[in-house]
């Protein structure tokens, strides 16, 4: 039964003022901001426009299309309402449920004697419903996964939130058809590449050195810092490692097992230290990383690229009158998880021309990540293939795309269509 506004703003208090909301500054603000135009009785004229000019400041010009910002957080704040309700709030009197597809709040009491599952938001029910089902497609890219520490580990607890962050439909629209009908009618399997980039460590110490410079064990030797940090810690047995990635690039390999999962369930994944350029020829590749990373392996792509992401942005080889040379990230500030970068996507042939390699590039793992994201969001690619399609209504077969990612708090909350180059007109 439906309560009144009193004990529902009640329990509302109580959701935002909880520990699983406690460092979610973010969703408190906008489950305070949804409560309040529900009780106003307001919520049903809400839009995703209208969220975004009054919960998040957007300005008039925001377009949801290409600012994915409100469908993100909402897909959050219904995963953490879930989160709260199935822990800490699990005896409360008063749930708040935000259904999925909708905007507008409901509250209900629980029922003496009903089973729990009844009484949860919609996010857990469906979570439970569906856990068989994403547990395989886990299973499938997660073994490749295990090895890892550090910035994967950091990322394991959060992996499974990627199915309600995103928003976007079980469904294929005819914009995601058209950007991945080379992975979805080749008869050659597709294959996920992600970054392990060289560390070192002491041995029996717990610190470790990264220099992005150093790609291979070998060129320790010839490494200044090395060599002072064995002298600063007293330790000359240097370990090579390659049991981290970044925290991106694990997201996007699950926004890929999402979308591309169900009709290809021979979709894998591999660490760019253990694919050989044998690989490339093989298969057809989806790599997600920073270029340097993957420069070994670039060349067996068949165009000329006309921009390069390099470190601190993109780098224009050809630009056009009014184009700048440079397309530069914005430095890191005082929050060094939010800010805005340049990503670079790259589809071309492989090397025997039989293969398909596209790739995802960026300066920071969350532009990379939200570049992935605007080819798996159904409104995104929507945009994206609209500007890609030549005079004949296609997409290339050799391109390059610019993306802008802005990202909060890690998160990517704004990606933006910059330019693109058609490379079969060369």
């Amino acid at each position: 039964m439906f309560l009144g506004d009193t004990r529902a703003a009640e329990q509302v208090e109580r959701v935002i003022q909880s520990d699983t909301f406690r460092a979610a500054g973010v969703l408190r603000r906008l489950l305070r901001y949804l409560a309040d135009k529900a009780f106003a009785g307001e919520a049903d004229q809400l839009k995703e426009y209208t969220i975004g000019i009054d919960a998040f400041g957007k300005p008039p010009s925001y377009d949801p299309r290409q600012d994915a910002i409100v469908r993100l957080q909402i897909g959050r704040l219904r995963q953490k309402l879930g989160d709260y309700y199935r822990t800490e709030g699990k005896d409360d009197a008063v749930v708040i449920d935000l259904p999925k597809g909708h905007f507008k709040l409901k509250w209900e009491t629980r029922t003496a004697g009903v089973t729990p599952q009844n009484h949860v938001p919609e996010a857990f029910t469906n979570a439970q419903d569906s856990a068989m089902r994403w547990r395989r497609i886990a299973m499938a890219l997660g073994l490749g996964l295990v090895p890892m520490v550090g910035w994967g580990a950091y990322s394991a607890g959060l992996l499974w939130r990627v199915k309600e962050s995103q928003a976007q439909s079980s469904g294929w629209t005819k914009g995601m058809e058209d950007l991945w009908r080379p992975f979805l009618t080749s008869k050659r399997r597709p294959v996920v590449m992600i970054p392990d980039p060289l560390f070192f460590t002491m041995q029996g110490t717990d610190v470790f050195f990264r220099k992005i410079s150093l790609r291979r064990p070998e060129d320790a030797a010839d490494s200044s810092e090395l060599a002072a940090l064995e002298k600063a810690v007293g330790n000359s047995h240097l370990q090579p490692t390659f049991n981290f990635t970044p925290t991106g690039e694990l997201f996007s390999s699950f926004m890929l097992a999402r979308l591309l999962g169900a009709r290809r369930p021979d979709i894998s994944l591999a660490r760019s230290s253990q694919v050989p350029l044998q690989e490339l020829a093989d298969n057809n590749i989806i790599l997600i990383g920073p270029e340097i990373l993957f420069d070994q392996k670039l060349p067996g792509m068949q165009m000329e690229p006309q921009l390069a992401q390099v470190s601190g942005g993109i780098r224009n080889l050809r630009p056009r009158p009014g184009e700048p040379a440079f397309f530069a990230d914005s430095a890191p500030g005082p929050a060094p998880n939010d800010g805005e970068v340049y990503a670079l996507v790259s589809h071309a042939l492989g090397p025997l021309g039989n293969t398909t390699i596209q790739t995802f590039t960026s300066s920071r793992t969350w532009g990379r990540q939200g570049a992935i994201q605007a080819f798996t969001d159904p409104g995104l690619a929507g945009m994206l293939t609209g500007k890609l399609k030549n005079r004949a209504g296609e997409i290339p077969q050799d391109y390059q795309l610019v993306l802008k990612v802005k990202f909060t708090q890690g998160i990517p909350t704004q990606i933006s269509y910059v330019l693109h180059r058609d490379l079969t007109e060369q």
